[in-house]
C-alpha cells in the first residue's frame, strides 16, 4: 500500500504518461485579438464568455460554440445533474455529481475528439517507451466528436451543443435497469440553459435542459412527473483546469479511515506491489509551517444552499463547523469554515464546496461526493446532498416515542424535545456527509466505542431518565469524536519532508492501535454478509446482544403507552400507523447487529509488521446470548400488538393515501395484525438462517463445541416457533411456525448452503415432521399441525415447498 514518488513531482508521476504535448492554455483577451479573424467573424453578434475555455452563445440558433486550443491539454471533465427527478428510488437527485474524468480535446483536421484518458493503468517512469507501452495496452474512450466551424492561429471553434444533449449522466440506462421505462433524449424538446453557462479563469460551466421521452413509465417515474412520457432534467458539464504541481499525494493505508484511490503502476520494481494508492483530500498548508498553531494559506470553505429553511439552516451550519475542532487539534487556526452561499454563486461551479438541500417525493439517502484529480486524489470540490425529508422522519420517530399530545403541562416540553432531537440529528448528518467530501470512509465500529465518530450511522439512543420517563436528551452525540480527530490528523497534518511524513503517519497509526480505535468500513458491516461483532449500521452500545435486550424492553414500554396521545388533534386517525411502524419495529436494526455475533469473527484490517493478528471467532457465551435475544423477537407475545392498538389501526380516511411506509395487509383495506407480525418474524428468520452464517457456525462449532452448530440453532428455532403449537392455536403462533419451517426448508436448498450444513438442517426438518406427526392428534389445532406436516412431507419428496407463498417484507427502515 505504498505510494512511490519521483523527484520531478507530478510531471514525473503522471504527465510523462502521455506521448501528446500536454499544456494548459487560458486564452486571454490579447490572444483572442491576434486571431486571423475567422473565429471573430464567425462569432460576431454572439454573447461571449471569456475564461478557461472561452465560449460563444448564439441565441438566434440556441447553440453554444467552444474555443479549443490547437495544442492538446489535459483537463478534468465533470458531469452533473443540477435539476433531478425527485425520487429516491430512481437515484437521480438535484445536484448529483456524475463521473470525474481526466480528458483532453485533440484536433484532427476538420474534427475535434474529446477523449477520456485511462487513469487506472499507468507507468511512473522516465522511460518514454515504457510509458507508451502501457498507454497503448489499455483503451481510452472518445466521448464525442465535434465539427470545427471556425479557426484561429492557436485555437479552433467547435459546436458544443450536440454534446450537451447526449445522455452523459446515463439516465436512460438507469431507468431501463429499474424497469421504469424506455426513455431517450429528445432534442426537439431540449434547449440550452444560458443563465447557468459561465466561464471563469479555471473552469467553464455549460448546461442544457434535456427532455427524455419514451413509453412504459414505471411507478416511480409516474409518481414524480406531471406527464410520465416526458422527463425533463438539466445536464451540466464542467471543464476544469488541472491544479498546479505543488500538491503532494498522501499514501493510502487500510486503517487510515480514508477511502482509497490510485492506479496500477506497471513500472513498479518487481519486488514491489503494483498498486500505487493514495487518499482523496483537500489541499491544506500552513502559512507558518513552524508554528504550533497557524492559519492556513487557503482555508477549506463549504457553502450552504440558501434554500435551506430555519431552524435546519442553523443546525447544518453548526454540525458542519464541528470539523474545525479536528483541524485545530493538528495545529490549524480557522482552517475549516461553513458559510452561506454568496448571492449569484452557482452551486455547480467547481470553485464552491457545496452543502445542498435536496427534495424528493419520499425520504431517502443523503450523501457526500467530491470532484478529485484522478491522478493524485486532490479534492477540488466537495458536494454534499442532504435529503430534506430526513428531519421530518426523525421527528416522526421522536413523536412515536414521546407521545407529546397528551392534555398535560408536559406537552410543550415534549414537543420542544422532539424538535431538539431532530435538529441534533441534522447536525450529526451535516458533519457525517461533509466528512465523506473530506475523503473519509464510514467507520461502523465507532458506535461501540462510545460513539467515537460522526462517520458511523447512529440510531437514536432512547433511555429511561431518573424520573422513570423515556428521554431523548442523549439521542445523538455532539462534536467530533476521537476517531474523527485521528483521521484528520492522518490526512491533513503537514510535514517538513517525505521522510518526516512517513514517520509521522506511522506514528499516528501506532497511536491509534495503542488507543484501540476500531475501524471497519462498509462491506464488513452489512447485516447479510458481515460477521464483525461491533461494526453495524443504526445500532447502539458496546455489546449488540445486550443492547437488543435493553431495546426490547424499551419497545414493550413504548407499545404499552402508544395511542391517541401520539397524534395531534385534527389529524385523521389513520396517521397513527406511520407513527406506529418504527415503534413496532424499534428492534429491527439492533437485531441486525446482534445476529452478526452468531458465527461472528473478531478482526481488523491487518498489515504485516503492525501488531499481531487477533482473528478469532466471537466467544461462545456471546453467540449464545445473541441467539437467545434474537429468539425473543420470534415469540408470539413479542409480536402481538396490544388489542387496544389493533382497534386504533383504522382504514384510510378519504384523502389519505396508501404508502410503502405502511404495514402490508392480507386483509384488503383492513389492517392485518397477523401479517404485521409476519413481516417482523420473517426479518429475524432471514437474518438467523443466512447460509453464509450457518456455514461459519458449522466450522466454528467444530473448533468449540460451546458455539451452537446449525442443527442446534435450528432446534432452538423450532422450540421457539413450532413447539408452542402444542398449547396455542392463535393465528400469530401458527403464522410464525409456518414461516420458520418454510425458511428452514429454503435455507437447506439454498445453493450457497454447504452440504454438511444442509444435512443438519434436513435432520432438524425431519425431527420437526416427526414432532408434528406425534402431536398431530393432540395439539391445540390438530388440523393445522397436519397441514404443516403435509408441507414438510411434500418438501422431502419433491424438493420444493407446496404453497406458492411469499412472506411479506417490512416497511423500509433505512435511512431512519
Amino acid at each position: 500500500m505504498s505510494t512511490r514518488f519521483l523527484p520531478n513531482t507530478r510531471l514525473a508521476l503522471h504527465g510523462l504518461l502521455y506521448s501528446c504535448l500536454c499544456w494548459c492554455v487560458i486564452v486571454s483577451a490579447t490572444a483572442r485579438a491576434n486571431d486571423d479573424g475567422s473565429i471573430s467573424t464567425f462569432t460576431q453578434g454572439m454573447e461571449q464568455q471569456y475564461g478557461y475555455f472561452p465560449f460563444y452563445y448564439d441565441s438566434s440558433q440556441d447553440k453554444v460554440f467552444l474555443q479549443v486550443p490547437l495544442a492538446p491539454s489535459l483537463f478534468i471533465f465533470q458531469s452533473s445533474l443540477p435539476r433531478g427527478v425527485g425520487s429516491n428510488d430512481l437515484g437521480l437527485d438535484r445536484g448529483q455529481l456524475g463521473k470525474t474524468r481526466l480528458a483532453e480535446f485533440r484536433v484532427h483536421g476538420p474534427r475535434v475528439l474529446l477523449t477520456e484518458k485511462n487513469t487506472r493503468y499507468l507507468a511512473v517512469t522516465d522511460n518514454h517507451a515504457e510509458r507508451q507501452s502501457v498507454q497503448e495496452a489499455f483503451a481510452e474512450s472518445v466521448l464525442f466528436g465535434f465539427e470545427v466551424v471556425a479557426r484561429g492561429p492557436k485555437a479552433v471553434l467547435i459546436d458544443y451543443t450536440p454534446f450537451l444533449y447526449i445522455d452523459i449522466h446515463h439516465i436512460q440506462a438507469k431507468l431501463k435497469e429499474l424497469e421504469e421505462g424506455d426513455f431517450e433524449p429528445d432534442v426537439s424538446r431540449s434547449a440550452l440553459w444560458p443563465e447557468r453557462m459561465k466561464a471563469f479563469p479555471r473552469n467553464t460551466e455549460l448546461e442544457a435542459r434535456v427532455t427524455y421521452a419514451g413509453p412504459g413509465a414505471g411507478e416511480y417515474v409516474r409518481s414524480v412527473t406531471p406527464e410520465p412520457t416526458a422527463i425533463t432534467v438539466h445536464l451540466h458539464h464542467s471543464l476544469i483546469q488541472l491544479p498546479d504541481d505543488d500538491y503532494q499525494p498522501r499514501r493510502f493505508h487500510p486503517n487510515s479511515g480514508f477511502n482509497p484511490g490510485g492506479f496500477q503502476d506497471y513500472a513498479a520494481p518487481l519486488q514491489s506491489g503494483m498498486q500505487n494508492g493514495f487518499i482523496n483530500r483537500h489541499r491544506l498548508e500552513k502559512k507558518d509551517p513552524t508554528a504550533a498553531l497557524s492559519e492556513p494559506k487557503k482555508p477549506i470553505v463549504y457553502y450552504l444552499d440558501p434554500g435551506v429553511p430555519e431552524p435546519v439552516r442553523t443546525a447544518l451550519l453548526d454540525g458542519g463547523r464541528w470539523w474545525n475542532e479536528a483541524f485545530t487539534a493538528i495545529g490549524y487556526q480557522n482552517a475549516f469554515m461553513v458559510r452561506e452561499l454568496p448571492a449569484g454563486a452557482d452551486p455547480m461551479d467547481v470553485r464552491y464546496n457545496i452543502i445542498q438541500w435536496v427534495h424528493r417525493a419520499t425520504r431517502g439517502w443523503s450523501y457526500g461526493y467530491s470532484v478529485a484529480d484522478p491522478r493524485t486524489g486532490e479534492i477540488l470540490k466537495g458536494h454534499v446532498s442532504l435529503g430534506s425529508l430526513r428531519v421530518r422522519q426523525d421527528m416522526l420517530i421522536a413523536q412515536g416515542l414521546l407521545a407529546p399530545f397528551a392534555d398535560s403541562d408536559d406537552s410543550a416540553r415534549l414537543l420542544a424535545d422532539i424538535e431538539t432531537m431532530a435538529l441534533n440529528r441534522i447536525r450529526q448528518l451535516s458533519a457525517h456527509e461533509i466528512g465523506h467530501t473530506l475523503g473519509l470512509a464510514h467507520n461502523f465500529a465507532a458506535t461501540a466505542q462510545e460513539r467515537a465518530s460522526v462517520m458511523d450511522y447512529p440510531h437514536p439512543l432512547v433511555v429511561i431518565n431518573d424520573a422513570g420517563e423515556l428521554s431523548l436528551n442523549e439521542a445523538y452525540s455532539s462534536g467530533m469524536g476521537p476517531w474523527d480527530t485521528f483521521t484528520i490528523a492522518y490526512g491533513y497534518s503537514e510535514f517538513g519532508s517525505r521522510a518526516e511524513e512517513e514517520a509521522g503517519l506511522a506514528a499516528l497509526l501506532e497511536q491509534a492501535r495503542d488507543q484501540q480505535y476500531e475501524f471497519i468500513a462498509d462491506r464488513d458491516a452489512r447485516p447479510v454478509d458481515g460477521a464483525h461483532p461491533t461494526a453495524h449500521l443504526w445500532d447502539n452500545g458496546a455489546d449488540a446482544e445486550v443492547e437488543l435486550q435493553r431495546l426490547t424492553g424499551i419497545r414493550a414500554r413504548v407499545l404499552a403507552g402508544f395511542g391517541l396521545d401520539n397524534l395531534a388533534d385534527g389529524k385523521p386517525l389513520d396517521q397513527l400507523e406511520p407513527l406506529l411502524v418504527p415503534m413496532y419495529l424499534l428492534h429491527r436494526f439492533q437485531a441486525e447487529a446482534a445476529v452478526k455475533l452468531i458465527g461472528g469473527m473478531h478482526y481488523r484490517y491487518y498489515v504485516k509488521g503492525e501488531g499481531n493478528s487477533d482473528y478469532r471467532p466471537v466467544e461462545a457465551t456471546r453467540q449464545n446470548a445473541a441467539l437467545t435475544a434474537l429468539l425473543t423477537t420470534l415469540e408470539a407475545d413479542f409480536l402481538q400488538l396490544p388489542v387496544r392498538l389493533q382497534h386504533l389501526l383504522v382504514p384510510k380516511a378519504l384523502g389519505s393515501e396508501d404508502s410503502r411506509e405502511d404495514f402490508q395487509s392480507r386483509m384488503g383495506l383492513i389492517q392485518d395484525p397477523i401479517t404485521i407480525a409476519e413481516a417482523s418474524a420473517q426479518h429475524s428468520l432471514q437474518l438467523m438462517l443466512n447460509p453464509e452464517r450457518l456455514n461459519r457456525l458449522r466450522w466454528q462449532h467444530q473448533r468449540d463445541s460451546e458455539i451452537p452448530s446449525p442443527r442446534m440453532l435450528a432446534a432452538q428455532l423450532s422450540e421457539t416457533t413450532l413447539h408452542p403449537l402444542r398449547t396455542r392455536d392463535d393465528a400469530i403462533s401458527q403464522r410464525i411456525a409456518y414461516l420458520a419451517l418454510h425458511q428452514l426448508a429454503q435455507a437447506s436448498r439454498n445453493s450457497t448452503t454447504a452440504p454438511e450444513v444442509r444435512a443438519q438442517l434436513e435432520a432438524q426438518l425431519q425431527a420437526d415432521a416427526a414432532w408434528l406427526q406425534r402431536y398431530g392428534r393432540r395439539g391445540a389445532d390438530t388440523d393445522y399441525l397436519r397441514y404443516l406436516e403435509k408441507r414438510l412431507q411434500h418438501f422431502f419428496t419433491e424438493g420444493e415447498w407446496l404453497d406458492d407463498f411469499t412472506p411479506v417484507s417490512m416497511p423500509p427502515g433505512s435511512p431512519i
